[in-house]
């Protein structure tokens, strides 16, 4: 008997280079299917997985015999551990991934491409390099079953380098060729190759994208995953046959399927504003609505603007509409935000200037002119509804990543496998309807991973439900070394014009560097990108930053937020002051505070009761809580878990940052700035 460690990657390039959500979703979809295809590959030799529990149900999938709901989200972890037989053979485990993708990938081809360019162009010879010599694939077998840290010292033992790529890059996968082989900057050349390939491919493809055999794949799997060797379809038929006879031969060889996905992802403008509409959609004025909706269907039939989300299933804009609001909320989320409809004005008032400049046939200009017309109609009435919320959207949305802390040393115990295992698998199956009641889009759920989108006013409400049924998960096993075990999170607040590459990224370096090494674990860390740059950065064990199952940041920001609606005009006067105050509240290094905690807490008492309007409101009887809560909460702690005393995990020299005074202003306006 032999233990078998498995791993596939690269990981952080596939999933995390991105343009779009669905790019995100596309990525952990395949690196999942993949992970399952290597697990089939161990059962199929007799062996058995012992870490995480295998997901049968997307294990029959794969098989083609799966039943009830299809997999629609990644949720089979990209490493595991399998009890093999001696006679156990790796190679069939690599060769049925490469097998896998290989087959999709033709698929791909074949559907789009195969008609527009030829195999013997240099074009399918840039394909099959990089669709061949993609994968990482990294393996050990052991008879130690105590032996866990041999999979991460392969790893450190390279042995897969990928050619270095001429030409010019591909936009999503950095420092890979883009597909139309050109060498030399030429937007010519590569638009000639490209354009035919947007007309066949529709929204899938914007103007101007030029990707990767790779990223090709990741863009466009979606529409073909149900035919994947499926004999009943044509095309499909070449590739399901390909292998049939090795399979026949060697009964190791796995022929893997696919399935209807649905492959309408959430973009993140359209997370941006989905709180938002949902209060568009329950004012009592619907002619308004109406009104707006039928300019902006003329604009889609004119292609000034796109229609985005033919389906939503977000939760709570599938609350709040109807079947007669269907139009409204399938428009594109850039399409309710002024501003970005001014820039499509902008951009056709430039071509028209420079038809007119040409003296180009008039029509051609009248047309413009048209959509100019619509955009300025389409600006009007949505301002009139801007008008009756009075509240225009934000342009943020939120990234969601959690990890469960130190799990992979208590594993290092055969004795909690089994029950880590079962743990995670309760816990990965609830998870898609904690981000779906919170109005999220799940893009990856397994093993102790989280990975979703959400809007800015529930991201915080769900990592706590999720932490929450973490710890009930493992302390449901009554197991001492794992009963309490803990998740960190990580959240990023970012502007829907910020790369997403960079954002996910981020989010990484956010959950290990800050929340896990720099709070001590089981904490939460976040920061708020804007177009600039990091504006925000925030951390705070999670025993410290919650009141009851609230973030008590949000409790303040509550309270703010009810005040500023009353036009207390506290927003931009007090937290602006407050920069000033905690300079001056912290000591020089060496020297003590000039004032204690409880003079520090009155003298920002005075500034929030003065500031803007509020002296005309009676503030007294809350001021004090609310300051003293937001004092704590820009303080430093660092989770230590051999000390009891939850006072004693703060900084020792009692330092203010204003980081969380900022986060709370956030909050307040999601970023919308307001004039005092």
């Amino acid at each position: 008997m032999q233990y078998f460690h498995f791993t596939i990657g690269p990981v952080q390039s596939f999933v995390s280079q991105a343009r779009r959500t669905r790019d995100f979703w596309a990525g952990s979809f395949l690196l999942s299917w993949l992970s399952g295809v290597a697990m089939l590959s161990v059962k199929k030799q007799g062996g058995k997985i012992i870490f995480p529990k295998a997901d049968e149900n997307y294990l029959n999938w794969i098989e083609g015999n799966g039943s009830g709901e299809k997999p629609r989200q990644g949720g089979i972890p990209n490493r595991f551990k399998a009890k093999v037989n001696d006679d156990f053979d790796p190679k069939y485990v690599v060769k049925n991934i490469n097998k896998a993708w290989k087959e999709l990938a033709d698929l791909v081809w074949d559907k789009d491409l195969a008609e527009l360019l030829k195999k013997t162009d240099i074009k399918k010879q840039i394909w099959d390099r990089q669709i061949e010599s993609f994968w990482e694939i990294s393996w050990i077998l052991t008879e130690d079953d105590e032996d866990s840290d041999l999979l991460d010292r392969r790893k450190n033992w390279r042995n897969h380098f990928t050619t270095e790529e001429p030409g010019i890059k591909c936009m999503m996968m950095s420092g890979w060729q883009e597909l139309s082989g050109v060498l030399k900057p030429d937007s010519e050349k590569i638009e000639i190759f490209w354009q035919p390939i947007c007309e066949k491919t529709g929204l899938d493809l914007r103007e101007g994208e030029h990707l990767c055999a790779i990223a090709f794949v990741k863009r466009r799997f979606a529409r073909h995953f149900r035919k994947l060797n499926k004999p009943n379809d044509p095309k499909a038929e070449k590739s399901c046959n390909r292998y049939k006879k090795q399979i026949s031969d060697d009964k190791n060889l796995i022929q893997a399927m696919g399935w209807e996905v649905e492959n309408k992802i959430p973009s993140i403008s359209y997370m941006a504003v989905v709180r938002w509409l949902e209060k568009v959609i329950e004012i009592e004025d619907k002619e308004k609505l109406y009104s707006f909706i039928e300019v902006a269907k003329e604009a889609i039939e004119k292609g000034i603007v796109e229609k985005g989300e033919w389906y939503t299933n977000i939760h709570c804009i599938k609350q709040a509409a109807d079947n007669e609001l269907q139009d409204l909320i399938s428009l594109d989320g850039q399409v309710f935000f002024v501003n970005e409809l001014h820039n499509y004005i902008n951009k056709l008032q430039r071509n028209k200037d420079k038809l007119e400049k040409e003296k180009s046939p008039q029509p051609a200009i009248d047309e413009l002119i048209s959509k100019i017309n619509i955009l300025e109609s389409m600006i009007d009435k949505l301002n009139s509804i801007i008008d009756i919320i009075k509240e225009s959207p934000s342009p943020f949305y939120a990234i969601l990543m959690m990890d469960g802390d130190s799990l992979g040393s208590k594993m290092g115990n055969p004795n909690n496998q089994q029950l880590i295992s079962q743990a995670l698998e309760q816990f990965t199956k609830l998870v898609s309807t904690i981000v779906s009641k919170n109005s999220g889009f799940l893009i990856y759920a397994g093993g102790d991973d989280v990975l979703a989108v959400l809007p800015v006013e529930n991201v915080f409400n769900c990592a706590i439900q999720i932490r929450v049924f973490y710890q009930k998960c493992f302390q449901a096993t009554n197991n001492k070394e794992i009963k309490n075990s803990t998740i960190s999170a990580a959240v990023e607040f970012a502007h829907m014009k910020t790369p997403l590459t960079k954002m996910l990224r981020d989010a990484h370096r956010l959950l290990d560097n800050v929340a896990k090494d720099g709070c001590g674990r089981d904490s939460v860390a976040v920061r708020v990108w804007k177009p600039g740059g990091t504006a925000v950065q925030w951390a705070m064990p999670w025993e410290c930053a919650l009141n009851g199952d609230k973030l008590i940041l949000e409790e303040i920001a509550d309270t703010f937020r009810i005040h500023d609606e009353k036009e207390s005009g506290f927003t931009n006067n007090f937290f602006y002051k407050i920069r000033e105050r905690f300079e001056f509240l912290n000591p020089a290094k060496g020297e003590q505070p000039i004032l204690d905690e409880d003079q520090q807490c009155k003298l920002l008492m005075v500034d929030y009761i003065n500031a803007g309007n509020n002296k005309k409101l009676n503030l007294e009887t809350i001021a004090e809580k609310e300051v003293r809560d937001l004092l704590e909460q820009c303080r430093r702690y660092k989770r230590d878990i051999d000390e009891p005393d939850i006072k004693k995990w703060q900084d020792e020299n009692r330092k203010i940052y204003v980081d969380g005074a900022l986060l709370i202003r956030f909050l307040v306006n999601k970023g919308v700035e307001k004039n005092d």
